[in-house]
């Protein structure tokens, strides 16, 4: 297996090759340079990557940056950034000191090849020293991301032995004994998660035996900051099959240890979440959806879904993508309905904390507020579709009553990236979950094609009635005119209530004008069905006049 360099990188060995040989001239220090891990595996499967690892042997990162920035500047005369330098952190398993630095667009980061020697009973290492390539290839999270490329040699290294084999075979396997490495840092059974669904690798059963070990799932629940843990989650909603990630998730029943939430806030919990098994069948169904031609290998139940309408699905082309949105609130499914106590002891989703504290996620993405949102728009769209509670299915109501469902903030509200077809989408993908029977392992097929349909139906309505178009309209008449035409110059909350009607009227008008709508403000009025209530001075004042006159009435 070879490595093809860029322009770029090609430039870049070499000028760390001659940094290199002139620091042991002038300074008589010798160190070699190696990229390490995820350039190295990435390049080899074809992929271009700007993040660069600079390995650097018997030599601090900090120290060979100092000299290479020097260097690149005034002997190269080559544009480098300032370094920046991230301290280690053992107490959060960041073991390593890294400088930091860009040339030539490649992001760089300097560490030093490293051994470390453990106490016992504990992975917070007493002694973090120089190393060989071979101890530092050990103490990395899986083989793939073991691999060196010496820019001296121009040559792939393989320490372990174990990487290009598992390169060719597609195996996720690390280094050393699993428990071993995750004890070390327990993030890694999370990145071997991301690796395995990026790329369609399979885990070796003893690293699957010890991701489920309690030990091990408690220490990655408790001893790594959560902004790690989010970060890596983040990056599997947005990798190439989030589907399999979630499917490794439940597999390797790890759900209570990622969407972790605080036991100060677990305790509050309105019920307990439901079982994991209905995070991967929201899942399913949604990639059955999003991909109605390709096969679900990840699937838990047999899919076979009428297709489902074109506007069902256009909310999910926007950009930025709301995929990995709707895929992490599949992941967040077993939350579903349950509710917790915030700070102030105020209601809240239990989806909540679970993504602001347990992921440390917030509205990148619009994760934070965008998720709670759409859980908050299922009850209500799902039981107006299926006509639960109504006396009729949604696809059976007027223009209005279709048009002000789509425009209930919780269904539709761009701001946050969530738009009324990704609402129903979702909506659609929560009401099949209950459809399989989790212990029997039956999937009612019949049942789901009904609701499915009804879906269909809607979307069909909404689109014959040209509604898309009406969700985002701004009232026919705006707030001035509103009162100019109802004779009075002081607004109030009945303001909005009026604009309000004006939406429902235009809806079922949809070519009236606006001198129509304001006839009909008129007549409402006239008829008492309008209240304008204005506040003056302390007192209300149910009347046309507004509130000049009831200062002129005052003095």
């Amino acid at each position: 297996m070879e490595i093809k360099l860029t322009e770029a990188e090609d430039e870049l060995c070499t000028l760390l090759d001659e940094c290199t040989r002139r620091i042991k001239e002038k300074k008589g220090l010798e160190t070699t340079c190696r990229i390490a891990g995820g350039w190295v595996r990435d390049k080899l499967l074809g992929h271009q990557s700007h993040d660069i690892d600079i390995a650097l042997q018997d030599m601090m990162g900090m120290t060979f940056a100092e000299h290479f920035v020097t260097y690149c500047r005034s002997v190269k005369h080559i544009s480098v950034k300032n370094i920046a330098k991230i301290e280690s952190n053992p107490d959060q398993s960041k073991h390593l000191e890294t400088a930091k630095t860009t040339v030539l667009d490649l992001e760089l980061d300097f560490v030093n090849l490293r051994s470390e020697e453990y106490a016992e009973h504990s992975r917070i290492p007493t002694q973090v020293a120089f190393g060989t390539p071979l101890q530092d290839a050990l103490r990395r999270d899986i083989t793939i991301n073991a691999l060196f490329y010496n820019v001296h040699s121009r040559v792939v290294e393989d320490h372990t032995g174990k990487g290009l084999d598992d390169m060719r075979s597609g195996t996720i396997r690390t280094p050393l004994p699993p428990k071993e490495t995750f004890s070390d840092d327990p993030l890694r059974v999370i990145r071997c998660i991301r690796f395995a669904s990026r790329y369609g690798f399979d885990m070796v059963p003893e690293l699957q035996e010890a991701a489920q070990d309690p030990e091990i799932q408690e220490a990655l629940a408790s001893k790594i900051s959560r902004e790690r843990v989010g970060e890596e989650l983040d990056k599997m909603m947005r990798g190439r099959d989030p589907l399999h990630a979630i499917k490794l998730i439940k597999d390797l029943s790890l759900f209570s240890s990622i969407f972790h939430i605080p036991q100060n806030i677990a305790v509050t919990l309105s019920a307990r979440p439901a079982p994991q098994d209905t995070a991967l069948a929201a899942a399913s169904y949604l990639y059955a959806f999003l991909n109605p031609t390709l096969p679900n290998l990840s699937s838990i139940v047999p899919l076979s879904f009428p297709p489902l309408h074109h506007l069902l699905l256009s909310g999910t082309a926007s950009e930025p993508s709301p995929i990995s949105r709707l895929y992490l609130a599949c992941a967040l499914t077993p939350y579903r309905g349950v509710t917790c106590l915030d700070s102030k002891d105020k209601i809240q989703l239990a989806v909540e904390p679970a993504i602001r504290e347990g992921l440390k996620l917030g509205v990148q993405h619009h994760y934070l507020d965008g998720i709670p949102t759409l859980f908050a728009a299922v009850d209500k769209l799902g039981n107006a579709v299926v006509g639960k509670g109504h006396e009729q299915p949604a696809a059976q109501w007027d223009r209005a009553a279709i048009g002000l469902l789509l425009r209930e903030k919780v269904v539709h509200n761009p701001n946050i990236g969530s738009t009324w077809s990704i609402s129903l989408l979702f909506s659609l993908v929560q009401e099949l979950v209950p459809l399989w029977d989790i212990e029997r392992d039956e999937f009612d097929a019949e049942e789901a094609t009904k609701r499915v349909i009804a879906y269909n139906e809607l979307v069909a309505r909404i689109e014959e009635l040209k509604l898309p178009a009406a969700v985002d309209a701004k009232p026919i008449l705006d707030g001035r005119t509103v009162m100019r035409t109802l004779g009075t110059a002081t607004p109030g909350p009945w303001t909005g209530d009026v604009l309000s009607r004006v939406v429902e009227w235009q809806l079922r008008h949809p070519e009236g004008s606006t001198d129509e709508c304001q006839n009909w403000l008129i007549s409402e009025k006239a008829a008492g069905r309008i209240n304008i209530v204005t506040n003056t001075s302390g007192s209300k004042r149910k009347d046309g006049s507004g509130g000049k006159s009831a200062k002129k009435a005052k003095r």
